[in-house]
């Protein structure tokens, strides 16, 4: 059975094609062109109309040289049709696992945040522990909220809830105690405890710190994970996600690695998804675990499912001042401070490490936020170029919230990708209270700077770090076009640093493809796998300031529909 997409418009991962068709046989793309000429009676830049007419199908038909009986239609009704978005770096069964526990990541303000912890307690007298997150630190004084308000609502059970970041937890008294966290608990060497004036501990964690309470928590179970890799799945699909990279695949604060889940839908069938697994490069070991990831790598070879990337997190946040920073953060009196953040990662190791990863093959995925975390990655991968040479292995940079601008065209010198979080790249809360005035007015006009990153021939790739932010690509595709988030109050941030649609569409395709090896998708051309999505409208005929009002009404993985009727 054929199937014919029309009467819509085409991007192919590059470029935009109005009216053009795509005829898929045996899950991959066979054809993709326009249609025959419009007749005399209906112009060449007329809209499509709400269904393809039966004289004109009948045309679309012959001109691909398709049979009526063995041709499925798919009516675009003048929608676009665009390869499956790949989500670079995302993390599924943390934001499964958060979606099935206490959820918070929907709301906004401390009391209703209180009153959902407190109904979830409520309708859950069975579970030991209070687990869940999503919180947002704007929403309390400093970003951090208390012990005191968790305890007046849950006092009898622990509670541990990881923020919106996931680089903090929120505890209450009896979390603390079961853990043996007191005012003379020092602070662990890659994070935080935050204290009262006494030293006494208040309720936020950040960091490292939050393994204090972490390692206390039940462990998850095999099919809790399979149950929210199987949720996330579905989730992802219908945003038209296709593919993503696991940004984790290891054991993290409190979760344990989700692999076993990953191999067992891999092995059944039931993984829909193409997926990249990051190893987790352990940050309180060394070179030493080198031959444990390769047969790591080894082991986990599956149509769907691969291993091919080591994940090393380079530093924290700046919202906490854990991001590794060249200056030292302000205060919030103007004033300079003496903590320029973390590097959890020696730096001088750091080249090590990345050298010896690229030598066995690995492709190298950091995390950096601030500016001296990125260029001691972009350090790293210069040192691999020079130790083993060129390579095909794709090596990328997320988050890259701050970069200093002699560090821009690096990027495309080193053959690095920058993997973006676009949806950050707004004023919000979290930006204007938390950010801005610890960065100061030199270092906040280096954020996310996608616009000089295109310009400087870097090769852009996109992520969503879901469950930190929505994993919806068009949500952030509008931020990267607009440098506001829809129907938002504030003005653009940085506006000269926004893409056109085409390269926010491209990174999220092609580009994330790419960095994902996965190199038979990602474009719609003859003979790529015709992993898809189907938008309700076609955003390069609306104002940009609408991109994300589409919304994704069908996702394919190889021809087969896996979201949509």
């Amino acid at each position: 059975m054929d199937t014919l997409f029309t009467n819509g418009s085409l991007f192919d991962g590059h470029t935009h094609h109005p009216g053009w068709s795509v005829v898929v046989r045996s899950g991959r793309i066979i054809k993709a062109g326009p249609g025959p000429a419009p007749s005399p009676t209906r112009g060449a830049n007329s809209a499509p109309s709400p269904r393809p007419r039966a004289d004109r199908l009948s045309s679309l038909l012959d001109h691909f040289g398709l049979r009526a009986a063995q041709t499925e239609v798919i009516d675009l009704a003048g929608g676009l049709l665009l390869p499956g978005f790949v989500d670079a770096h995302v993390h599924p069964v943390q934001g499964g696992l958060e979606r099935a526990r206490c959820d918070l990541s929907p709301l906004s303000g401390r009391e209703s945040t209180l009153a959902a912890i407190s109904a979830y307690a409520a309708a859950h007298p069975e579970v030991g522990w209070i687990l869940g997150g999503g919180w947002h630190q704007p929403d309390y004084p400093g970003g951090a909220p208390l012990a005191a308000d968790l305890d007046a609502i849950v006092g009898d059970r622990p509670v541990f809830l990881a923020n919106a970041d996931h680089h903090g937890a929120w505890v209450n008294s009896r979390a603390l105690e079961l853990a043996g966290i007191d005012a003379r608990t020092p602070d662990p060497a890659d994070g935080r405890i935050e204290r009262d004036p006494d030293g006494n501990p208040t309720g936020t964690l950040h960091e490292g710190a939050m393994d204090l309470v972490g390692h206390h928590v039940p462990p998850t179970t095999h099919d809790e994970q399979v149950a929210a890799l199987l949720g996330a799945q579905a989730y992802l699909h219908s945003f038209g996600i296709t593919g993503w990279q696991d940004a984790i695949f290891g054991d993290y604060a409190n979760l344990d690695d989700s692999t076993p889940a990953y191999v067992e839908l891999a092995r059944d069938g039931r993984l829909t998804a193409r997926v990249n697994g990051a190893l987790w490069w352990r940050r309180d070991l060394g070179a030493e675990q080198l031959p444990s990831l390769i047969d790591r790598r080894e082991a986990l070879q599956f149509p769907r499912l691969r291993a091919g990337s080591v994940k090393i997190m380079q530093d924290g946040v700046a919202e906490n001042f854990t991001a590794g920073m060249l200056d030292p953060y302000y205060d919030g009196c103007g004033c300079r401070t003496a903590n320029a953040g973390l590097s959890f990662v020696d730096p001088i190791a750091l080249r090590d490490h990345i050298s010896a990863l690229d030598s066995a093959g690995f492709q190298v995925h950091v995390h950096a936020i601030g500016d001296r975390a990125v260029r001691e990655a972009l350090d790293g991968f210069e040192a691999a170029l020079a130790s083993n040479g060129n390579n095909d292995l794709r090596h990328h940079i997320a988050h890259l919230q701050v970069i200093h601008p002699d560090d821009i065209a690096r990027f495309a010198k080193l053959g690095v990708a920058a993997n973006m979080q676009a949806l950050w790249a707004a004023h919000e809360p979290q930006m204007d209270e938390l950010t801005i005035p610890f960065l100061g007015p030199e270092r906040t006009r280096w954020q996310y700077p996608f616009g000089d990153l295109a310009g400087s021939g870097a090769r852009l790739v996109a992520g969503s770090d879901w469950p930190v932010s929505s994993p919806d690509p068009l949500a952030a595709v509008q931020v990267a076009v607009n440098r506001r988030h829809r129907d938002s109050e504030y003005e653009p941030f940085l506006p000269e640093q926004a893409l056109d649609l085409a390269t926010a569409l491209a990174a999220y395709t092609s580009g994330s493809a790419w960095v994902n090896h996965a190199d038979e998708t990602g474009r719609i051309a003859p003979g790529m796998l015709a992993d898809l999505a189907v938008l309700d409208r076609d955003p390069f005929a609306q104002p940009i300031e609408e991109i994300g009002e589409a919304r994704v009404v069908a996702t394919y993985v190889e021809g087969d529909r896996v979201y949509g009727e």
